[in-house]
């Protein structure tokens, strides 16, 4: 199934250009809207203040960044995967990192407009709990949670 040999790696800033092109066009493509951010404030955003309070993990294949997730013990802040490789277990992969090194219970935020994120936290075990949290988009989201059994 999987013909694609990919590793799980902490973050680290020698990744950081890959990291936010990936990001920037698997949401556009996911929300169908561009990023509102300039790549410098992503790249700040992404080196200096996600770091604070998640762990950042990619997922790579040769060296080219084609996922990302970050997580801490009671929340998934992000997850993307390159438009390229979705559906051969990356996402999978990297939340199951996250629902290993948390606190038996997940909460995360994916805007309504994307179905296809929506099918693949229901499928992993999330569930809706809430809607309607402000974002810089201006788009509605769906929070979800996940708990352990």
């Amino acid at each position: 199934m999987n013909q694609h040999k990919f590793n799980i790696t902490q973050y680290s800033p020698k990744y950081a250009e890959q990291t936010v092109a990936m990001w920037r066009d698997s949401k556009e493509q996911a929300i169908g809207q561009k990023e509102i951010h300039s790549f410098e404030n992503h790249l700040y955003f992404l080196n200096s203040i996600l770091p604070e309070q998640f762990q950042i993990d990619l997922a790579l294949i040769d060296e080219q960044v084609v996922g990302m997730i970050a997580y801490n013990e009671r929340e998934i802040s992000q997850l993307y995967i390159h438009n390229d490789y979705q559906g051969i277990g990356l996402g999978q992969t990297l939340l199951d990192k996250a629902k290993e090194q948390s606190s038996g219970r997940l909460t995360l935020y994916t805007f309504e407009v994307n179905e296809k994120a929506q099918r693949f936290y229901e499928k992993h075990g999330f569930n809706k709990i809430g809607y309607g949290h402000e974002n810089e988009e201006n788009l509605s989201d769906i929070q979800y949670e996940w708990m352990s059994k």
